[in-house]
């Protein structure tokens, strides 16, 4: 969350962590950057994630050392201000952006307040949607005996994971 306050021409490297939470050490967990939001909404850095796909694994100090060099290399060579916010995104991020701008009905249900809607729907991370966890996943989660499911385009989902590459572990 602090990353807003860097100065202009900065990088932020964002290292990610592992959702769902207590689950570290199963083949269940998924890479989560979390507040990516805030990178995309200051276009006055440029914002680097550890590889999507290698998260899960653990942090690797060669990965780091790698990320560290680009942003080197991004700040001694500079870069265009301001950064377009999609660029500012991981993977996951950019799948989210592009499953609202080809569902709209879908976008509306997650970003529409209203008092007919399910907040389930509405309590959102990027990475629990793109990852089909909980209320995301098909046929949703019981929830005290009650079913919780938001709908969407699973399908469209699925492709979009493709386009992105990325790892989905069902």
């Amino acid at each position: 969350m602090y990353q807003t306050f860097l100065p202009d021409g900065s990088v932020n490297i964002n290292l990610g962590g592992i959702r769902p939470w207590g689950l570290e050490n199963t083949n269940q967990v998924y890479a989560s950057y979390l507040e990516q939001h805030m990178t995309s909404g200051s276009p006055y850095i440029k914002g680097l994630y550890y590889p999507i796909n290698e998260r899960t694994k653990g942090i690797k100090k060669d990965e780091v050392i790698k990320l560290i060099r680009q942003a080197g290399q991004l700040i001694l060579q500079g870069f265009s201000l301001p950064v377009n916010p999609l660029e500012n995104l991981a993977a996951d991020g950019q799948l989210f952006v592009e499953m609202c701008e080809k569902d709209k009905e879908f976008c509306a249900s997650v970003t529409t307040r209203s008092s007919h809607k399910q907040f389930t729907c509405l309590e959102l991370w990027v990475e629990d949607f793109v990852h089909e966890h909980r209320q995301w996943k098909l046929g949703g989660f019981n929830d005290s005996g009650r079913m919780i499911s938001c709908p969407f385009n699973h399908s469209l989902l699925h492709e979009l994971r493709n386009k992105y590459g990325i790892t989905h572990k069902n």
